[in-house]
């Protein structure tokens, strides 16, 4: 049998109102859609920020870097802060934060006050991303119900990334670019009121105590490794100004590690580790991200850069994706009940890996729509849709109830850094690949080949499962 950790049990602090579950549930999904959202729905608007406040090329980069190192570097001091001081609290707190940074970044004048709404919208959904999967697991008792809430869930996150690019084009096309932060303003405010009315505190027993040296560790380890990975595509993988954050992250989080080994209330019990669930759908999660995250990045720069597609055409072109992901996290659920969780995420693998590999074969500067897009994004995004319930349900039952604010934070970190370190390599390899000369044929041919890495990655992912993953893990 696994180890399982023995601590104290979750303990409901208020229950004020009894909401109905779905209510519950749905407001979790819509504070996770506002955070996944957020990572690709400026991608389409940059040019027009860039135009309107001057950023140069490199502060237009950060304009989703600000984001996503904040976001990534402070997810698991946020799941561990729900766990110690509830969940409830901290969705609110980071709801608020998110909110209030994107209606200022909305408003800003300057390229710095922008840069600046971004890294606390960042702060903001770090803190929010792990206590919508604890509010989540808490409302709905283990079992069936739990998995489709999960799915629904995954559905959602995995809709909100795909709705980016979308939303992002009508936004900036019909409006300005300030709606594609304003836009989360009247949502944020709705969700807080649901928040505040239907969803009941609850955290872990015993000891408040939070695990400052800790915290500080882990957050400036995961920040600066982000930062790294992100200045590869600025400077290369072999600049001083990649490896040096890349070494001094992995330094901090060694750090942490040691002081995490003999902290009396650690932040990270490193027990989780040991139950092997936790740690294989970690990193499952981690290679798939690095595979799957770069599918709506590079099909979104096909369809603009090489078939000529405007941002609402390239949005409009990805929809059957998009609804192609949220059946695959519906249909999981009943496909585990029959085969068992690890099997689904193992199939859901590999068919995201097929529609790579077709992606591959298909992608060129002639192609057209159905064959090179629609057909291999619908493979792709079915299989993300099939693994990702399953890899969630792994993760977050195998681990105690007093963990799963720092549970469902870890989940996020490697989804995220996976998918960032993933983004970075296949962005090399597609410039690599376009050589000097970027045409529409030597883009496809770039393109195409990150589809092939892409494929690998995910190959390597199903392996982790097949050779990691318990048989006994729980469905």
């Amino acid at each position: 049998m696994e180890p399982m950790l023995q601590t104290p049990v979750d303990t409901p602090i208020s229950r004020r109102g009894t909401a109905p579950t779905w209510l519950v549930v749905a407001a979790a999904c819509a504070g996770q859609f506002l955070v996944v959202l957020d990572v690709s729905v400026v991608n389409v608007a940059l040019p027009s920020m860039r135009a309107d406040l001057g950023l140069s090329a490199t502060g237009l980069q950060w304009v989703v870097n600000a984001y996503s190192i904040a976001f990534a570097g402070f997810m698991l001091l946020g799941g561990r802060a729900g766990d110690l001081f509830g969940r409830k609290r901290m969705f609110l707190v980071g709801l608020g934060l998110f909110t209030l940074a994107s209606l200022a970044g909305g408003l800003a004048q300057e390229g710095w006050q922008l840069l600046a709404a971004r890294a606390v919208q960042g702060l903001g959904a770090a803190v929010l991303a792990p206590s919508t999967l604890t509010i989540l697991t808490a409302a709905v008792p283990e079992g069936p119900a739990r998995v489709r809430a999960i799915a629904t869930w995954s559905a959602v996150g995995a809709g909100g990334g795909a709705a980016g690019g979308l939303v992002g084009g009508v936004l900036t096309d019909g409006l300005s670019w300030r709606w594609v932060l304003l836009v989360n303003v009247p949502i944020g405010v709705l969700v807080l009121a649901a928040a505040l009315r239907w969803i009941s505190e609850s955290r872990a027993g015993g000891d408040r105590r939070l695990d400052v040296p800790g915290a500080v560790l882990v957050t400036a380890g995961i920040a600066t490794l982000a930062y790294g990975i992100v200045q590869t595509e600025v400077e290369g993988w072999t600049a001083a100004a990649t490896l040096v954050p890349l070494a001094a992250g992995l330094a901090l989080i060694g750090v942490f590690l040691g002081v995490e080994a003999r902290a009396k209330a650690p932040l990270m019990p490193l027990g989780l580790f040991r139950v092997r669930s936790v740690s294989a759908a970690n990193a499952t999660m981690f290679v798939c991200g690095m595979g799957m995250f770069a599918m709506w990045f590079f099909m979104t720069l096909y369809a603009q850069n090489v078939l000529g597609y405007t941002p609402l055409e390239a949005g409009l072109a990805l929809i059957p994706s998009s609804v192609s992901v949220v059946v695959g996290s519906k249909a999981a659920p009943r496909l585990m009940r029959v085969v068992g969780a690890r099997t689904v995420t193992v199939l859901g693998v590999l068919v995201a890996a097929t529609g790579y590999a077709w992606q591959w074969r298909v992608l060129d500067a002639d192609g057209a729509y159905v064959t090179s897009i629609m057909l291999p994004g619908i493979l792709m995004m079915l299989g993300a849709g099939l693994a990702a319930t399953p890899l969630a349900s792994l993760a977050t039952s195998g681990a105690a109830p007093g963990d799963a604010g720092l549970v469902a934070g870890l989940i996020n970190t490697s989804r995220t850094m996976g998918g960032s370190l993933g983004l970075a390599v296949l962005s090399t390899v597609a410039a690599a690949r376009t050589g000097e000369s970027p045409g529409s044929a030597a883009l496809a041919e770039g393109y195409a080949e990150a589809f092939l890495w892409g494929a690998g990655f995910l190959v390597a992912a199903a392996a982790v499962v097949l050779l990691w993953m318990p048989r006994a893990a729980r469905d």
